[in-house]
């Protein structure tokens, strides 16, 4: 399968968990913007789920909310996937990371998988509680993580242009 040129824009997390919804807004918002070689996503899914809205995508972003406990809520991180080399492991297919679906994914349909994907993470304060409302903390940063997410897209977009002018 060759790879399409197109950027993919994947929101993670749980609508009804607080924070956890962090990447799905930011998805959603993304989408609204209606960019022309952008293609967003919105999922309750991880692991190897993943893998079907990476497919055929020349470059993604994996929109989610991480707990830490080492930042402040509302910091936002951006990640490669090699930031995650640490966490692959062999486990039972239902606890596979992000970071070990992508490898899976890479070495069974290594033409299929992108070029390059980041992660935007926005440590959050509450995913435990049921709500469809943001923290404070965090629905005060969610414009920061959109601005995040669209200069990783325009990255991406420079990396592209340069290997069609190669």
């Amino acid at each position: 399968m060759a790879l399409n040129g197109r950027l993919a824009v994947i929101g993670i997390g749980s609508p009804i968990m607080t924070d956890d919804s962090i990447g799905l807004r930011i998805s959603e918002n993304i989408q609204k913007m209606n960019m022309e070689d952008v293609d967003c996503f919105q999922e309750a899914v991880g692991g190897l789920e993943l893998l079907p809205l990476l497919r055929g995508y020349s470059y993604a972003v994996i929109v989610d909310a991480i707990q830490t406990w080492n930042y402040d809520p509302g910091t936002i991180l951006i990640f490669d996937v090699a930031d995650f080399e640490n966490t692959v492991h062999d486990v039972p297919s239902h606890d596979i990371n992000v970071a070990t679906a992508i490898k899976i994914g890479r070495e069974m349909d290594p033409d299929s998988m992108p070029l390059q994907i980041k992660l935007v993470a926005m440590e959050i304060k509450d995913m435990a509680t049921m709500s469809e409302e943001l923290t404070p903390e965090v629905a005060e940063r969610q414009e920061s993580a959109e601005r995040a997410v669209l200069h990783v897209l325009s990255e991406f977009r420079k990396d592209r242009d340069q290997i069609s002018s190669d």
